[in-house]
């Protein structure tokens, strides 16, 4: 074969064999480059075995758990559906809020239970009572209960830490000094005692009372009349604005708001405390108020917004 054949034929054997070796580098490596393909995968993410980790499911389109971008976002990157926002996000993250749910639906089996007497500072009262009730028979403790519970949801749903001083799980009580206890015990930011009235009729409306300062012997209020006092004016606001219900026509001159020495769960607490009475029980205008579910749930967001305006320093 001629040397002008040759050249041609081992030219092409040159470039086949850079083209699979590549050039040499600096260190006089000799750098090894891939074969071409010719069958590469339309889908960038799929590899040659079948095993590629995909952002999606390829039989569901889901997002996969191994997706990066919803690791970090919290978020579904085809819905953009947002996660559950962290504790810390919610506005009442790190608080703790008492709720006492007044009297108990079975104080009327334990009448001697209840009528032991209990010391509160400035005098010895009875341990509860039995509360009151509308005409028809609902009881202020059914209320009470009700009330409650959609209360500690409502926190709940904010972040609060919520605890009730009974959830009737309870064969009567507590008594008054242990409702305070339960408060004290658990360094509420801010406890709310809930209670309905059982005045005449024609005497309608709510009204809020606070602890009066007083220093007498377990009783000590002094350092919360002041923060107490804050609560019991977002609450007022609030349950007014949240039910549409007016402050009480027949006590503290239609404000809404009033002090009180002789209430052991205010005497005895240690945290910010007041008591609401949501309406009069006995008034057949507030009674029917009392006994309509939607009334109730609208009290108790008055309640919880009340407690979240005092705990954020809002009024």
């Amino acid at each position: 074969m001629s040397v002008a054949a040759l050249v041609p034929t081992c030219f092409a054997g040159w470039l086949v064999y850079q083209s699979m070796h590549g050039p040499v580098g600096d260190d006089g490596a000799q750098r090894v480059l891939p074969l071409p393909s010719t069958s590469a995968p339309a889908n960038p993410n799929e590899q040659t075995d079948g095993k590629a980790e995909s952002p999606t499911s390829p039989a569901s389109g889901k997002p996969s758990s191994t997706d990066p971008q919803r690791k970090a976002s919290g978020t579904s990157p085809a819905k953009g559906t947002p996660a559950v926002p962290p504790a810390a996000a919610l506005p009442l993250s790190g608080k703790t809020v008492v709720i006492d749910p007044g009297h108990n639906t079975n104080n009327v089996n334990h009448t001697a239970d209840i009528n032991r007497l209990v010391d509160i500072g400035t005098t010895r009262k009875e341990c509860d009572t039995t509360g009151t009730s509308t005409n028809s028979g609902y009881a202020e403790a059914s209320f009470t209960l009700d009330v409650s519970r959609r209360v500690r949801t409502l926190l709940a749903e904010r972040g609060a830490k919520v605890r009730l001083t009974q959830d009737g799980d309870r064969s009567f009580g507590p008594c008054i000094d242990e409702r305070a206890r339960i408060g004290n015990e658990a360094h509420a930011d801010a406890a709310v005692s809930v209670h309905g009235d059982g005045s005449a009729a024609g005497n309608r409306g709510f009204h809020v009372i606070t602890p009066a300062s007083l220093h007498a012997g377990a009783a000590d209020t002094r350092p919360i009349v002041a923060p107490s006092g804050l609560l019991g004016a977002a609450l007022k606001s609030h349950f007014a604005t949240d039910t549409g219900s007016a402050p009480a026509n027949y006590l503290a001159d239609g404000t809404g708001l009033m002090a009180r020495s002789d209430l052991g769960g205010l005497n005895l607490s240690t945290v910010p405390k007041v008591l609401i009475e949501c309406g009069n029980m006995r008034d057949a205008q507030d009674a029917a108020k009392f006994t309509d579910p939607k009334w109730r749930q609208r009290a108790a967001e008055g309640i919880a917004d009340g407690i979240t305006a005092f705990l954020q320093g809002k009024r």
